[in-house]
Protein backbone atom coordinates (compact mmCIF):
# COMPACT_ATOMS: atom_id res chain seq x y z
CA UNK A 1 0.00 0.00 0.00
CA UNK A 2 1.26 3.09 -0.61
CA UNK A 3 2.50 5.87 2.04
CA UNK A 4 -0.69 7.99 2.08
CA UNK A 5 -3.59 4.97 1.92
CA UNK A 6 -1.34 3.51 4.92
CA UNK A 7 -2.27 6.71 6.93
CA UNK A 8 -5.62 6.88 5.62
CA UNK A 9 -6.35 3.71 7.87
CA UNK A 10 -8.85 4.09 10.23
CA UNK A 11 -8.53 2.47 14.25
CA UNK A 12 -11.14 0.54 15.62
CA UNK A 13 -12.10 3.25 18.27
CA UNK A 14 -13.22 5.55 16.14
CA UNK A 15 -15.69 2.87 14.32
CA UNK A 16 -17.25 2.90 18.05
CA UNK A 17 -18.62 6.30 17.58
CA UNK A 18 -22.06 6.56 15.67
CA UNK A 19 -20.93 5.96 12.16
CA UNK A 20 -17.05 6.70 12.53
CA UNK A 21 -15.76 10.16 11.62
CA UNK A 22 -16.09 10.96 7.93
CA UNK A 23 -14.09 12.98 6.06
CA UNK A 24 -15.34 15.20 2.95
CA UNK A 25 -13.23 17.40 1.23
CA UNK A 26 -16.14 19.57 -0.79
CA UNK A 27 -15.94 22.77 -3.12
CA UNK A 28 -12.37 23.08 -1.87
CA UNK A 29 -13.70 23.49 1.74
CA UNK A 30 -12.76 20.32 3.37
CA UNK A 31 -16.12 20.33 4.96
CA UNK A 32 -16.94 17.83 8.10
CA UNK A 33 -19.66 15.17 8.28
CA UNK A 34 -20.93 12.82 10.76
CA UNK A 35 -18.60 13.75 13.73
CA UNK A 36 -21.38 12.57 15.86
CA UNK A 37 -23.53 15.41 16.57
CA UNK A 38 -22.30 18.62 15.51
CA UNK A 39 -20.65 20.42 18.22
CA UNK A 40 -21.82 23.89 18.94
CA UNK A 41 -20.08 26.79 18.94
CA UNK A 42 -18.46 27.86 22.89
CA UNK A 43 -15.71 30.04 23.99
CA UNK A 44 -12.83 28.29 24.04
CA UNK A 45 -11.80 26.28 27.13
CA UNK A 46 -8.68 24.53 26.84
CA UNK A 47 -8.83 22.26 29.61
CA UNK A 48 -11.22 20.94 32.04
CA UNK A 49 -9.12 19.89 34.68
CA UNK A 50 -6.26 20.99 36.35
CA UNK A 51 -3.06 21.14 34.78
CA UNK A 52 -0.86 17.84 35.14
CA UNK A 53 2.69 16.72 35.17
CA UNK A 54 3.96 14.63 32.17
CA UNK A 55 4.13 10.89 33.74
CA UNK A 56 7.67 9.38 32.53
CA UNK A 57 8.39 5.77 32.55
CA UNK A 58 12.33 5.26 32.89
CA UNK A 59 12.94 4.74 29.32
CA UNK A 60 15.28 1.98 27.86
CA UNK A 61 18.76 2.97 26.60
CA UNK A 62 19.17 3.72 22.72
CA UNK A 63 20.46 0.99 20.43
CA UNK A 64 23.96 1.71 20.19
CA UNK A 65 24.22 0.76 16.68
CA UNK A 66 21.56 3.27 15.76
CA UNK A 67 23.11 5.91 17.93
CA UNK A 68 26.56 5.45 16.62
CA UNK A 69 24.76 5.86 12.89
CA UNK A 70 23.20 9.03 13.50
CA UNK A 71 26.27 10.43 15.07
CA UNK A 72 28.81 9.35 12.16
CA UNK A 73 26.08 10.99 9.93
CA UNK A 74 25.86 14.50 11.82
CA UNK A 75 29.59 14.31 12.22
CA UNK A 76 29.92 14.00 8.38
CA UNK A 77 27.46 16.64 7.62
CA UNK A 78 30.10 19.04 9.06
CA UNK A 79 27.30 21.95 10.26
CA UNK A 80 25.69 21.53 13.37
CA UNK A 81 22.55 19.46 13.28
CA UNK A 82 20.11 17.91 15.59
CA UNK A 83 18.41 14.22 15.48
CA UNK A 84 16.10 12.67 17.41
CA UNK A 85 14.66 8.92 17.21
CA UNK A 86 12.30 7.82 19.55
CA UNK A 87 11.00 4.09 19.15
CA UNK A 88 6.84 4.45 19.73
CA UNK A 89 6.82 1.66 21.80
CA UNK A 90 9.23 1.04 23.30
CA UNK A 91 9.93 4.41 23.81
CA UNK A 92 14.00 5.07 23.94
CA UNK A 93 15.00 7.46 21.92
CA UNK A 94 18.58 7.96 20.14
CA UNK A 95 19.72 11.62 19.74
CA UNK A 96 22.73 14.13 18.25
CA UNK A 97 22.14 17.34 19.70
CA UNK A 98 18.52 16.57 20.67
CA UNK A 99 18.48 18.48 24.21
CA UNK A 100 19.72 21.74 21.95
CA UNK A 101 16.91 24.24 20.96
CA UNK A 102 16.42 24.96 17.02
CA UNK A 103 14.04 26.92 14.99
CA UNK A 104 11.29 25.20 14.11
CA UNK A 105 9.88 27.63 11.80
CA UNK A 106 6.59 25.47 9.89
CA UNK A 107 6.70 22.98 12.47
CA UNK A 108 5.84 25.07 15.15
CA UNK A 109 2.03 24.40 12.82
CA UNK A 110 1.89 20.94 14.64
CA UNK A 111 1.18 22.14 17.97
CA UNK A 112 -1.12 24.99 16.71
CA UNK A 113 -2.83 21.77 15.64
CA UNK A 114 -3.09 20.09 18.63
CA UNK A 115 -4.40 23.38 20.54
CA UNK A 116 -7.39 23.41 18.52
CA UNK A 117 -8.02 19.25 18.50
CA UNK A 118 -7.86 19.65 22.40
CA UNK A 119 -10.55 22.66 21.85
CA UNK A 120 -12.47 20.16 20.04
CA UNK A 121 -12.47 17.85 22.51
CA UNK A 122 -13.32 19.82 25.12
CA UNK A 123 -16.33 21.21 22.89
CA UNK A 124 -14.92 24.78 22.52
CA UNK A 125 -14.68 24.17 18.81
CA UNK A 126 -16.29 21.99 16.31
CA UNK A 127 -14.11 20.88 12.94
CA UNK A 128 -17.25 22.24 10.29
CA UNK A 129 -17.28 25.35 12.83
CA UNK A 130 -17.60 28.14 10.13
CA UNK A 131 -14.55 30.75 10.52
CA UNK A 132 -14.28 33.62 8.01
CA UNK A 133 -11.14 35.31 6.70
CA UNK A 134 -10.89 38.97 5.75
CA UNK A 135 -8.35 41.18 4.82
CA UNK A 136 -6.54 41.25 7.94
CA UNK A 137 -6.21 37.76 8.17
CA UNK A 138 -3.47 37.76 5.69
CA UNK A 139 0.00 36.53 6.54
CA UNK A 140 3.28 36.74 4.88
CA UNK A 141 4.99 34.00 2.44
CA UNK A 142 3.19 30.79 1.71
CA UNK A 143 -0.34 31.09 2.22
CA UNK A 144 -2.29 30.36 -0.71
CA UNK A 145 -5.76 30.53 1.23
CA UNK A 146 -5.17 34.63 1.29
CA UNK A 147 -5.61 34.25 -2.25
CA UNK A 148 -9.35 33.25 -1.77
CA UNK A 149 -9.77 36.74 0.32
CA UNK A 150 -12.11 39.10 -1.87
CA UNK A 151 -13.25 42.33 -0.57
CA UNK A 152 -14.88 43.44 2.72
CA UNK A 153 -16.79 40.18 3.22
CA UNK A 154 -13.87 38.09 3.51
CA UNK A 155 -13.66 34.01 2.70
CA UNK A 156 -15.98 31.44 4.47
CA UNK A 157 -14.65 28.40 5.16
CA UNK A 158 -14.29 25.78 8.65
CA UNK A 159 -12.09 25.09 11.22
CA UNK A 160 -11.53 21.51 9.64
CA UNK A 161 -10.20 23.34 6.32
CA UNK A 162 -7.80 25.36 8.27
CA UNK A 163 -6.00 22.27 9.75
CA UNK A 164 -5.68 20.79 6.39
CA UNK A 165 -4.11 23.67 4.74
CA UNK A 166 -2.01 24.07 7.40
CA UNK A 167 -0.82 20.99 8.03
CA UNK A 168 -1.00 19.28 4.50
CA UNK A 169 0.58 23.15 2.85
CA UNK A 170 2.19 24.99 5.49
CA UNK A 171 -0.38 27.52 4.92
CA UNK A 172 0.66 30.80 6.50
CA UNK A 173 -2.99 32.56 6.60
CA UNK A 174 -4.56 29.53 7.59
CA UNK A 175 -1.95 28.74 10.75
CA UNK A 176 -2.32 32.22 11.65
CA UNK A 177 -6.44 32.35 11.94
CA UNK A 178 -6.29 29.11 13.85
CA UNK A 179 -4.17 30.73 16.63
CA UNK A 180 -6.48 33.44 16.66
CA UNK A 181 -9.47 31.19 16.46
CA UNK A 182 -8.01 29.59 20.15
CA UNK A 183 -6.82 32.69 22.10
CA UNK A 184 -3.49 33.54 20.35
CA UNK A 185 -0.18 32.08 20.74
CA UNK A 186 -0.64 32.17 24.63
CA UNK A 187 -2.87 29.65 24.21
CA UNK A 188 -0.79 27.35 22.48
CA UNK A 189 1.99 27.63 25.42
CA UNK A 190 -0.68 27.28 27.55
CA UNK A 191 -1.76 23.96 25.79
CA UNK A 192 1.73 21.83 25.87
CA UNK A 193 2.11 23.27 29.41
CA UNK A 194 -1.16 21.73 30.36
CA UNK A 195 -0.29 18.46 28.80
CA UNK A 196 3.21 18.31 30.38
CA UNK A 197 4.91 18.91 27.58
CA UNK A 198 8.57 20.64 27.39
CA UNK A 199 11.34 21.65 24.75
CA UNK A 200 8.29 22.81 22.54
CA UNK A 201 7.82 26.92 21.45
CA UNK A 202 5.55 28.59 19.59
CA UNK A 203 5.43 31.96 20.79
CA UNK A 204 3.59 33.76 18.30
CA UNK A 205 1.88 33.85 14.32
CA UNK A 206 3.69 32.89 11.44
CA UNK A 207 3.45 37.50 10.33
CA UNK A 208 5.03 38.44 13.89
CA UNK A 209 8.01 35.82 13.22
CA UNK A 210 8.94 36.23 9.83
CA UNK A 211 8.39 40.55 10.18
CA UNK A 212 10.47 40.44 13.36
CA UNK A 213 13.01 37.71 11.71
CA UNK A 214 13.55 40.62 8.95
CA UNK A 215 13.68 43.04 11.08
CA UNK A 216 10.52 44.87 11.04
CA UNK A 217 7.34 44.86 12.63
CA UNK A 218 4.20 43.71 11.36
CA UNK A 219 1.55 46.56 9.18
CA UNK A 220 -1.32 44.94 7.78
CA UNK A 221 -0.27 45.64 4.23
CA UNK A 222 2.86 43.65 4.12
CA UNK A 223 -0.11 40.79 4.19
CA UNK A 224 0.54 41.55 0.35
CA UNK A 225 4.27 39.98 0.18
CA UNK A 226 5.44 42.03 -2.52
CA UNK A 227 4.93 44.97 -0.45
CA UNK A 228 6.71 42.54 2.65
CA UNK A 229 9.41 41.60 0.48
CA UNK A 230 10.11 45.34 -0.69
CA UNK A 231 10.24 46.87 2.47
CA UNK A 232 12.45 43.67 3.59
CA UNK A 233 14.75 44.86 0.97
CA UNK A 234 15.21 48.48 1.95
CA UNK A 235 16.90 47.30 4.80
CA UNK A 236 20.53 47.98 5.74
CA UNK A 237 22.32 44.67 5.81
CA UNK A 238 23.33 45.47 9.84
CA UNK A 239 19.61 45.66 10.27
CA UNK A 240 19.07 42.15 9.12
CA UNK A 241 21.90 40.74 10.55
CA UNK A 242 20.93 41.70 14.01
CA UNK A 243 17.48 40.71 13.59
CA UNK A 244 18.60 37.04 12.18
CA UNK A 245 21.02 36.88 14.85
CA UNK A 246 18.89 37.20 17.49
CA UNK A 247 16.09 34.89 16.31
CA UNK A 248 19.14 32.07 16.21
CA UNK A 249 20.13 32.82 19.19
CA UNK A 250 16.84 32.85 21.21
CA UNK A 251 14.15 31.74 18.66
CA UNK A 252 10.38 32.20 19.84
CA UNK A 253 9.79 29.18 17.64
CA UNK A 254 12.86 27.00 19.34
CA UNK A 255 12.43 23.54 19.77
CA UNK A 256 14.60 20.90 20.96
CA UNK A 257 14.69 17.65 18.70
CA UNK A 258 13.86 15.00 21.31
CA UNK A 259 11.03 16.93 22.87
CA UNK A 260 10.04 16.90 19.32
CA UNK A 261 10.25 13.52 18.47
CA UNK A 262 8.57 12.37 22.19
CA UNK A 263 5.83 13.99 22.19
CA UNK A 264 5.25 12.55 18.31
CA UNK A 265 5.69 9.39 19.97
CA UNK A 266 3.31 10.53 22.82
CA UNK A 267 0.94 11.10 20.09
CA UNK A 268 0.76 8.29 18.40
CA UNK A 269 0.39 6.54 21.22
CA UNK A 270 -3.28 7.74 21.62
CA UNK A 271 -1.88 10.04 25.33
CA UNK A 272 -2.62 13.71 24.13
CA UNK A 273 -5.43 13.88 22.56
CA UNK A 274 -9.11 12.02 22.09
CA UNK A 275 -9.17 8.90 19.44
CA UNK A 276 -10.92 10.85 16.73
CA UNK A 277 -8.56 13.98 17.20
CA UNK A 278 -5.91 12.12 17.16
CA UNK A 279 -6.67 10.28 13.89
CA UNK A 280 -7.96 13.81 12.42
CA UNK A 281 -4.21 14.65 13.00
CA UNK A 282 -2.32 11.52 12.27
CA UNK A 283 -4.17 11.62 9.13
CA UNK A 284 -3.75 14.90 7.91
CA UNK A 285 0.13 14.58 8.72
CA UNK A 286 -0.26 11.82 6.59
CA UNK A 287 -1.03 13.80 3.24
CA UNK A 288 1.56 16.68 3.79
CA UNK A 289 3.24 16.69 0.54
CA UNK A 290 5.61 19.23 1.16
CA UNK A 291 9.25 18.19 1.29
CA UNK A 292 8.71 15.07 -0.47
CA UNK A 293 12.52 15.16 -0.99
CA UNK A 294 13.04 15.04 2.83
CA UNK A 295 12.39 11.97 4.98
CA UNK A 296 10.13 10.55 2.70
CA UNK A 297 12.03 10.08 0.04
CA UNK A 298 14.86 8.51 2.54
CA UNK A 299 11.80 5.15 3.17
CA UNK A 300 10.94 2.90 1.28
CA UNK A 301 7.71 2.63 -0.73
CA UNK A 302 5.75 0.28 1.90
CA UNK A 303 6.43 2.61 4.43
CA UNK A 304 4.50 4.93 5.88
CA UNK A 305 5.06 8.69 7.30
CA UNK A 306 2.95 11.50 8.33
CA UNK A 307 5.29 13.98 9.07
CA UNK A 308 5.37 18.05 9.12
CA UNK A 309 8.59 20.60 7.67
CA UNK A 310 9.97 23.89 8.03
CA UNK A 311 11.67 26.00 6.05
CA UNK A 312 13.24 29.49 7.24
CA UNK A 313 14.51 32.54 5.42
CA UNK A 314 17.55 32.50 3.45
CA UNK A 315 20.41 35.48 3.46
CA UNK A 316 23.72 35.96 3.27
CA UNK A 317 24.04 32.12 1.19
CA UNK A 318 22.46 30.17 4.29
CA UNK A 319 19.64 28.82 5.09
CA UNK A 320 17.71 28.92 8.36
CA UNK A 321 15.12 26.35 10.35
CA UNK A 322 15.68 23.76 7.19
CA UNK A 323 13.50 20.99 9.56
CA UNK A 324 11.50 17.85 8.76
CA UNK A 325 9.48 15.70 12.01
CA UNK A 326 6.84 13.10 11.74
CA UNK A 327 6.08 9.38 12.35
CA UNK A 328 7.70 7.09 10.30
CA UNK A 329 6.12 3.70 10.07
CA UNK A 330 7.34 0.17 9.10
CA UNK A 331 5.55 -2.60 7.31
CA UNK A 332 4.66 -4.31 10.22
CA UNK A 333 3.41 -1.60 11.61
CA UNK A 334 6.36 -0.80 13.88
CA UNK A 335 6.26 3.11 14.76
CA UNK A 336 9.34 5.62 15.14
CA UNK A 337 9.31 9.41 15.65
CA UNK A 338 11.60 11.19 13.80
CA UNK A 339 12.81 14.32 13.74
CA UNK A 340 16.03 16.22 11.97
CA UNK A 341 17.11 19.68 12.48
CA UNK A 342 19.11 22.57 11.19
CA UNK A 343 19.93 25.59 12.77
CA UNK A 344 21.63 27.62 9.82
CA UNK A 345 22.73 25.32 6.92
CA UNK A 346 24.98 26.72 4.23
CA UNK A 347 25.07 23.35 1.76
CA UNK A 348 23.37 22.85 -1.20
CA UNK A 349 19.64 21.80 -1.22
CA UNK A 350 20.91 18.55 -2.37
CA UNK A 351 22.49 17.96 0.28
CA UNK A 352 20.51 18.91 2.90
CA UNK A 353 18.06 16.17 1.61
CA UNK A 354 20.34 13.48 1.15
CA UNK A 355 21.33 14.32 4.98
CA UNK A 356 17.87 13.92 5.88
CA UNK A 357 16.95 11.26 3.58
CA UNK A 358 20.25 9.21 5.16
CA UNK A 359 18.45 9.27 8.35
CA UNK A 360 16.12 7.96 7.43
CA UNK A 361 17.52 5.29 6.15
CA UNK A 362 19.16 4.52 9.38
CA UNK A 363 16.20 4.35 11.12
CA UNK A 364 14.87 1.33 8.09
CA UNK A 365 18.49 -0.16 8.70
CA UNK A 366 17.98 -0.76 12.37
CA UNK A 367 14.57 -2.25 11.85
CA UNK A 368 15.58 -4.52 9.54
CA UNK A 369 18.47 -5.46 11.57
CA UNK A 370 16.35 -5.75 14.76
CA UNK A 371 13.92 -8.64 13.08
CA UNK A 372 11.77 -7.33 10.53
CA UNK A 373 8.17 -8.86 11.60
CA UNK A 374 9.12 -9.51 14.99
CA UNK A 375 5.80 -9.36 17.68
CA UNK A 376 5.27 -5.81 18.53
CA UNK A 377 6.34 -5.17 22.24
CA UNK A 378 3.09 -4.07 24.48
CA UNK A 379 2.94 -0.71 24.97
CA UNK A 380 3.19 0.12 29.17
CA UNK A 381 0.57 2.00 30.70
CA UNK A 382 1.60 5.66 31.68
CA UNK A 383 -1.38 6.17 33.90
CA UNK A 384 -3.63 8.85 33.30
CA UNK A 385 -3.32 10.57 30.22
CA UNK A 386 -1.14 13.69 29.54
CA UNK A 387 -4.00 16.14 29.97
CA UNK A 388 -5.96 14.39 27.25
CA UNK A 389 -8.56 16.21 26.32
CA UNK A 390 -11.49 13.41 26.86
Amino acid sequence: MGKRGFWRRRPKAAAAVGAGALLLAAAGTGAWLAYGDRIAAEPVTLTSRPAQLKVRLPSPPAPPALQEKLAALAQAYREPVGIAVTDVSERWTAQVAGEDVFPQQSVSKLWVALTVLQAIDHRGMSLDQQVVLTPDDRSVFYQPLASRIRGARGYATTVYDLLRRQLTESDNAANDKLIAEVGGGGAVTRTLTEKGLDGLGVGETERELQTRTAGLTWRPEYGQTWIFKQAREKLPDEVRDAALNDYLAHPADGAKPAAIAETLAALKRGELLSANSTEVMLDLMGQCHTGSSRLRAGLPGDWGIAHKTGTGPDWRGASVGINDVGLVTAPDGHSFAVAVMMRETRKPVGARQAFMQKVARAVVDYWRARGAGAPEPRIASAGPALGAGR
